[in-house]
């Protein structure tokens, strides 16, 4: 009973050393790193979702605003929330493309609020109104720091799982390539969105890891 007991504990080990050399535990490591990053960036967006109602309520308080623009701001939020994001979205390549078109149609809808707004000179001697674009600013910073940071994490684990031998361990364990989000070069990973944000001179969103 002793001796089988020493060849199960002989095999638990050479198989965590097997594990361990075919790369199993760095799997684990950034698969948990990918979901943290991933969570991040569902949070601001969450945020930004948050801050569209008071911003849009804001706006229609002045007299004569363009409807059409509202009216896209609104869908563009109502299609952007209706998505279930949860974590198990960057698993499913069509589900996180979804995802991802309908933050940029936000993300359009939105700058070309901001836009329009620069013809009102009401609103942007409104307080309450400047407050609320501040607050959009800080939070398309910080969604840019997130997905920055989640772009830097699949790409680690992407190339983790196209790797050899480590392919090997990924198709063994089914650890496939997660989706990441495109862009059309890569200057455009690090550039923030640039936002007219009164005064008439464009300001620049800080850059990932700036002090605000």
């Amino acid at each position: 009973m002793t001796v089988l007991r020493r060849a199960a504990t002989a095999a638990v080990l050479l198989f965590s050393l097997a594990l361990t050399g075919c790369g199993y535990n760095d799997f684990q490591r950034q698969d948990e790193q990918v979901t943290a990053a991933w969570s991040e960036v569902l949070n601001q967006y969450q945020r930004r979702a948050d801050l569209v109602p008071n911003l849009v309520a804001t706006v229609k308080g002045e007299a004569n605003f363009e409807q059409d623009t509202l009216t896209r701001v609104v869908e563009a939020r109502a299609k952007a929330t209706s998505i279930q994001a949860t974590p198990e979205l960057v698993n499913d390549p069509q589900a996180f493309q979804r995802f991802q078109q309908a933050q940029g149609e936000l993300s359009s809808a939105l700058s070309r609020l901001l836009v329009v707004t620069e013809n009102y000179p009401n609103l942007k001697a409104n307080q309450g109104f400047q407050d609320l674009r501040v607050q959009l600013e800080g939070t398309e910073n910080r969604i840019t720091v997130a997905r920055n940071r989640y772009i830097k994490t699949v790409q680690d684990y992407n190339v983790l799982a196209r790797s050899f031998p480590t392919n090997i361990t990924a198709k063994v364990f089914g650890y496939a390539p997660k989706p990441n989000f495109s862009v059309q070069n890569e200057g455009q990973i690090s550039a923030p969105p640039t936002v007219d944000f009164g005064g008439g001179a464009a300001a620049r969103v800080p850059a990932p890891g700036a002090s605000r």
